[in-house]
């Protein structure tokens, strides 16, 4: 680690794990009145530790092969989020510092700053800015490096909506400080020690058109220039290989200091959505008059109270290290728009009054499975604020949102999953969104919206057919695309990803419009919850794609990719039914078989060169088998044999995940980590429970890798889990006591999480089998 600077479910028998304690040794049915002292006092010592020095931001930095994680420095769930403008962590040079991050996965920047010394230049704009990893500090609140060939060592941290650069210079030397735009274009005007700056943000590729303001101003007594109009470079000057190599043609600024100036100097700013004028009301309320240190250690007490929300003891200090860090990057979306009162809306180009907290950046179809079930556990108010930032969407709309950022909602993956979102945190008892709103928003885009891949917009010819077959139609293997919807957007179908969604999300719809007293939605949906059963293959035990005439479409489901499946292959989407787990046993022909199965799974060869599989399917990273942690289709994989009789081998392999593919070191990530998503299945897998059908109000329970858990509930009640001789041999449940009484399966409610309690597991070295 380095050195820190000072700133630095089921109701249903089949259900249970029956095998787990008909052969587990009795244990008490009360908890011991006492425990070994010793024991006693090191717990006691662990609940004290400072659990932030775990958090290490360069902790996946460099990703398997698609998207990276970034160091990024933000408080929770908040809009500010910046890191440094580079392609990723193999790169050794830095671009500059954003103001902002719409995005932290691609990402997406807005305005930018960087040192210069020496006579002013036109290489001082453009030349990348060598550093060294070693002298990089990385905190959740705080960043800092050196520029080893300037001599200029940069420091950043950050409220809600602006933050603090601060710049050391060598003595003696010219100092200067440009502000430059990330985009094509921008303005900016300067008045003595202050600058304000309009960015004009264009981005086709996520459907990112619309303007963002900053506020800043400048410490010492600078000489300030300001241009426009800049010629191409020819240099390579933003982050991404494939970005456009060329400085923008916008009014760039230089603040400049004389040799006998200073040789610190502080940038301070705020960002605004609204306005330039609410740029600097924002300024005003959370940067003026406070000092750099001031804001770090408020920063630092914020994601101290943030993260002790859940204490572990035991473990090892890695694995503390991998938690710690997924915890805090779980943090890292939605992010609050809200500007004291007020937020812009990029659904209706509109500013809006509202004094409660309206959240974007969000991808529903990673997101729903781990990450919204994490904050609906955490902090349940702020999942419901979430989930009527969802709602004021659709009605500024038209459309429920599934992949929403600023400046509207962009289309990606597949799926309704919001659905899936709404329901869940129903049925958690979050009640605090418009939920008739809701269910219409579902129901608006269940009947009304395209179904194809990375699509939005209203339906077509495709979405008639499922509604009328039940499933989503196939094209044959190189067959022409036939409709016009999918023609002029250049969609995959998809159609057997999108048909096990539909089923997925249609189901969600029922639930909802049951538990809200709406019997004819309700009717008219749960039979669409069947629907996957229409494409699968007894044949094949896979699930398959069908043509418009009801005819199996004969394709390799191991390489046959986006027209059939999406981002993964056949092997994966056979477990893609999470709302009728019961119902894909049956299928499968049985208990047994469904194991079997499962078994067969992690052994599965490719059936070609490594290659080959990664050309066809780059974001199937962290393979064993056919199984793909790197990739969020997959996260409910391995709770599945909690299902079966064997259910040790789901504490098997999670563990076995957790060791492999998740180590506490800049490869520490097995795959596209999408904002958090990834990382919150590594939350839970931890501590030894998952969310393992959203919408459930249940959790699954695996081998936990600390002795002890404990969260401390919104409510004021305290959930503790207790993994007595928990080790990396001893990592098998031999019995379980929920509030002392034995548990007779490996499931528990959500009110028993809420409510307060303890779960104890006797752990052991070879697993209880029957």
């Amino acid at each position: 680690m380095k050195e820190e600077n000072k700133n630095g479910l089921s109701r249903r028998k089949f259900m249970q794990a029956g095998g787990l304690i008909a052969a587990a040794a009795a244990m008490p049915t009360q908890l011991k009145a006492s425990t070994d002292k010793v024991e006693e006092q090191q717990q006691t010592a662990r609940i004290d530790e400072d659990f932030l020095q775990y958090i290490d931001p360069t902790i996946g930095n460099i990703a398997p092969l698609l998207n990276t994680n970034r160091p990024v420095v933000h408080l929770p769930n908040q809009m500010v989020r910046t890191h440094p403008r580079r392609q990723d962590y193999l790169d050794d040079q830095i671009t500059g510092f954003p103001l902002l991050s719409l995005n932290v996965i691609t990402p997406q920047t807005i305005f930018s700053v960087r040192p210069a010394k020496g006579p002013l230049e036109d290489s001082s704009w453009h030349d990348r800015l060598t550093y060294d990893h070693d002298m990089e500090i990385c905190r959740p609140w705080y960043y800092s490096t050196m520029l080893i060939e300037k001599g200029i060592r940069v420091e950043n941290t950050v409220g809600k909506k602006g933050g603090i650069y601060r710049f050391t210079f060598p003595t003696g030397v010219e100092k200067h400080v440009l502000l430059t735009h990330c985009y094509d274009n921008g303005i900016y005007d300067v008045t003595g020690n202050n600058v304000s700056g309009t960015e004009f943000v264009n981005d086709a590729i996520h459907a990112q058109k619309g303007k963002a303001y900053m506020y800043g101003t400048i410490s010492g007594s600078p000489v300030s220039a300001k241009s426009e109009g800049d010629k191409d470079w020819g240099k390579y000057t933003v982050q991404g290989a494939l970005a456009k190599p060329k400085m923008m043609n916008g009014q760039k600024v230089a603040m400049s200091y004389s040799k006998s100036d200073s040789n610190q100097v502080e940038f301070r700013f705020a960002v605004s959505f609204i306005s330039p004028e609410q740029a600097k009301q924002n300024y005003e309320k959370e940067i003026a008059g406070i000092t750099f240190d001031q804001l770090a250690e408020k920063g630092k007490a914020i994601w101290k109270k943030t993260i002790n929300q859940i204490k572990v003891e035991g473990g090892t200090a890695g694995q503390r290290r991998t938690f710690y860090t997924a915890l805090y990057r779980s943090y890292v979306r939605m992010v609050d728009i809200g500007e004291y009162g007020k937020y812009y809306s990029g659904y209706d180009d509109k500013v809006h009054e509202d004094k409660r907290p309206m959240y974007t950046e969000d991808y529903t179809w990673g997101d729903y499975i781990a990450q919204h079930p994490l904050r609906a556990l955490l902090n349940p108010e702020q999942e419901g604020d979430m989930l009527q930032s969802y709602v004021n969407m659709y009605e500024q709309s038209g459309w429920m949102p599934e992949y929403p950022k600023v400046y509207g909602d962009r289309p990606g993956m597949f799926g309704f999953y919001s659905a899936v979102m709404f329901l869940d945190g129903y049925r958690k008892g979050i009640r605090n969104f418009d939920t008739k709103k809701a269910l219409e928003g579902m129901l608006k885009n269940a009947e009304q919206a395209t179904m194809l891949a990375s699509t939005n917009g209203p339906k077509g010819a495709l979405e008639d057919f499922y509604q009328e077959k039940g499933y989503y139609p196939a094209l044959r293997i190189g067959g022409p695309e036939t409709d016009p919807v999918a023609k002029a957007h250049r969609s995959a179908r998809s159609a057997v990803a999108v048909t096990l969604a539909a089923s997925y999300n249609d189901w969600a719809v029922a639930q909802l419009a049951k538990e809200l007293g709406n019997n004819d939605v309700y009717k008219r949906y749960l039979p669409k919850a069947n629907n996957y059963k229409k494409l699968w293959s007894k044949d094949k035990m896979l699930f398959m794609p069908k043509d418009d005439k009801g005819e199996w479409v004969d394709i390799d489901p191991k390489m046959q990719g986006q027209s059939y499946y999406n981002e993964n292959n056949g092997y994966t989407y056979k477990w893609g039914v999470p709302h009728d787990i019961p119902g894909l046993i049956e299928l499968m022909g049985g208990q047994d078989k469904f194991e079997a199965e499962l078994d067969q799974m992690f052994r599965e060869g490719l059936g070609t060169s490594r290659a080959a599989f990664y050309a066809k399917f780059p974001d199937m990273t962290a393979l064993i088998g056919q199984f793909s942690m790197g990739n969020q289709c997959s996260f409910q994989i391995p709770y599945l044999f909690n299902y079966t009789k064997n259910p040790w081998k789901t504490q098997k392999w999670t563990r076995f995940i957790l060791d492999v593919y998740f180590k506490d070191n800049v490869l520490g990530v097995a795959g596209d980590e999408d904002g958090g998503s990834m990382s919150s299945v590594v939350v839970f897998a931890s501590i030894g429970f998952f969310p393992v059908q959203p919408g459930l109000p249940m959790y699954t329970i695996t081998s936990p890798v600390f002795s002890k858990v404990t969260i401390d509930m919104h409510n004021g009640k305290t959930f503790t889990l207790i993994a007595k001789g928990s080790s990396k041999t001893k990592k098998y449940i031999q019995s379980a006591l929920m509030n002392g009484k034995k548990l007779d399966k490996l499931w528990f409610s959500h009110n028993d999480l809420i409510n307060g309690g303890t779960l104890v597991l006797e752990m052991g070295e070879m697993p209880v089998q029957v």
